[in-house]
């Protein structure tokens, strides 16, 4: 298990920069504006945004390379993406160069959410699934937390700043990179390569008291049946496909990369200094990982199910408090108590389970075709929303745009209650059949 553990840390570490990748320019976001004298919608697209659309292209297209190349390769061309990032966004002169930078480390982003859970749940045993992979959502919200820091930290100490909040990326990107490479490949994707013997070997240390010829043959069963022009739009697909596409759509409809881009200016808007509002994102990083900790700790035990019940409940009480808070303008620490609480909330909630869940609900000849489509919903709908935060904070008001979050979180409660089904503590071949055949959706 130790082993199983250290690899999954190591494949995590991609979720690590992720979330400093992704959280990292909210501290540079209105000196950006300000130095290239950006109007709201070119800022918001094309310098903040840029990234994201990268994400959106890396999660279009890292099935390929996960599939073709292997887990453990894809993730060290990630960390090399990072890297190259980190220290081109740190140099740029000018908004389109900046821009572009910041499109490659979206790119090592989209690829992530694919190769690193995928990698993850194939090393797991089913029992402890849920935790493993969870350790990649762990890493994620410590990365955005260590951005925010890192922002406060690099705030005061001259004109350029905001090149070191960008570049101090590159130090944990060149250490992932190198770390990808003690770890082995996947024994299930060896096996649908045919090397069985490579497969074998590291199979016996991922599960030593497991079946692996059991093994072989239920991945040879799946992948001898398997119609070999069939993809995740076939009929039989259908229902993993509805859950993919939904999980991803919730997520991104409460509005949670919105605010972690625009964090210290949502803070400000709500009557806060400069300084308090980078100390206050601290505050909502530190909120993220303590209960991203608890959401990962029992996702095997109570299940995905529960804890998306804690995390939706949670985020229509925390959005409609906020919503008010604008609306009737409550000063003071009101608007980041209710932020702290929504942050929690979906931290417990979706941050915990989107990435296990959409690793898990489809069958391993299509896993990386069906991350790359879930992802992808996921990443197109996290590049549209906080690219116009700042155009629509200045027309509807942020008071609207919070009411419509919760407004769509009282819809994610009802898909949870009447179609989201359990996956906890079922091997992927036995769930990738349930959902299949399953077409009641019966809930255990």
């Amino acid at each position: 298990m130790k082993n199983v553990f250290y690899w999954s840390l190591v494949a995590a570490l991609a979720g690590l920069l992720f979330g400093f990748d992704t959280v990292v320019i909210s501290g540079a976001d209105k000196k950006l504006q300000t130095l290239w004298e950006s109007s709201d919608s070119f800022h918001g697209i094309v310098v903040m945004g840029m990234a994201l659309w990268g994400t959106v292209m890396g999660a279009l297209l890292g099935a390929f390379p996960t599939r073709r190349f292997g887990r453990k390769t894809t993730l060290f061309w990630i960390g090399v993406l990072y890297t190259v990032s980190a220290v081109g966004s740190a140099f740029a002169n000018d908004p389109i160069v900046f821009a572009m930078f910041r499109f490659v480390g979206g790119l090592g982003v989209g690829i992530s959410t694919i190769a690193a859970p995928a990698y993850i749940s194939e090393i797991a045993p089913p029992k402890d699934r849920g935790r493993l992979v969870g350790l990649y959502q762990f890493n994620l919200v410590f990365g955005i937390l260590l951005a925010f820091l890192s922002n406060y930290m690099l705030s005061d100490i001259g004109e350029n700043a905001w090149r070191w909040m960008m570049g101090v990326e590159a130090f944990p990107a060149i250490i992932f990179t190198f770390l990808c490479l003690t770890i082995p490949k996947s024994p299930r994707w060896l096996i649908t390569l045919g090397a069985t013997e490579e497969a074998k070997a590291i199979y016996a240390r991922v599960d030593p008291e497991g079946s692996f010829d059991g093994l072989v043959r239920e991945i040879n069963n799946s992948t001898s049946s398997e119609n070999k022009t069939e993809s995740i739009f076939s009929k039989k697909y259908r229902f993993p496909l509805k859950l993919a596409f939904l999980v991803a759509f919730f997520n991104q409809l409460s509005g949670i990369n919105a605010f972690l881009y625009y964090a210290p200016r949502i803070f400000e808007e709500g009557g806060l200094g400069e300084s308090t509002s980078l100390l206050s994102s601290v505050g909502i990083g530190v909120t993220n990982l303590i209960f991203t900790y608890i959401g990962i700790s029992l996702i095997d035990k109570k299940g995905r199910r529960s804890l998306m019940y804690y995390g939706s409940f949670g985020y229509i009480i925390s959005l409609s408090l906020v919503a008010c808070a604008f609306f009737f303008q409550w000063g003071g620490l009101m608007i980041p108590i209710f932020l702290f609480l929504f942050i929690a909330s979906h931290a417990i909630g979706q941050g915990a389970i989107i990435w296990v869940y959409i690793s898990e609900i489809f069958p391993n000849h299509l896993r990386n075709s069906g991350q790359s489509f879930g992802t992808s919903v996921h990443w197109v709908l996290a590049a549209i929303i906080p690219s116009f935060v700042p155009l629509l904070f200045g027309s509807i008001g942020a008071g609207v745009v919070f009411s419509i979050f919760a407004f769509f979180m009282v819809l994610q409660l009802l898909f949870v209650h009447f179609m989201m089904p359990e996956t906890k503590g079922i091997s992927l071949e036995e769930l990738s059949n349930k959902l299949i055949s399953d077409k009641s959706n019966s809930k255990e």
